[in-house]
């Protein structure tokens, strides 16, 4: 089914979080201070370090390898969830989910503030 079926749609909206459920969710925001590939990965993907400031340097790894250079990436802030719990992909131990829009090829847009902000900064 794709995004423009009514019957997918009208599930989403029967899916409601509350306000409670959605403070839960820590994104913050950070900088990408190394990225090279992920060579270790079943699928196209790097490995990076972020930068949470107070929160400290995460380790991620992303499947933007159709949109973004590895070198092009570090400097770059993205948003993150940083409460989900470890996730072992391949040899990496992932520590925050960076987030992006997934388009109809499956590449990834990363999600970005609008003009930098503080390393840590939390969206709400």
């Amino acid at each position: 089914m794709k995004p423009t079926d009514k019957n997918v749609c009208v599930t989403f909206l029967n899916m409601e979080l509350t306000w409670d459920d959605f403070t839960k969710v820590e994104m913050r925001a950070g900088t990408i201070i190394s990225a090279e590939i992920f060579e270790e990965a079943r699928n196209p993907a790097y490995k990076m370090l972020v930068d949470f400031g107070a929160y400290g340097i995460r380790k991620t790894s992303a499947q933007i390898t159709k949109l973004y250079q590895a070198d092009a990436l570090v400097g770059k802030q993205v948003i993150a969830v940083l409460n989900f719990p470890p996730k072992q992909i391949a040899n990496l131990m992932s520590e925050c989910l960076v987030l992006g829009v997934i388009g109809e090829g499956k590449d990834v847009t990363l999600l970005q503030p609008e003009r930098g902000v503080e390393n840590g900064a939390r969206i709400g």
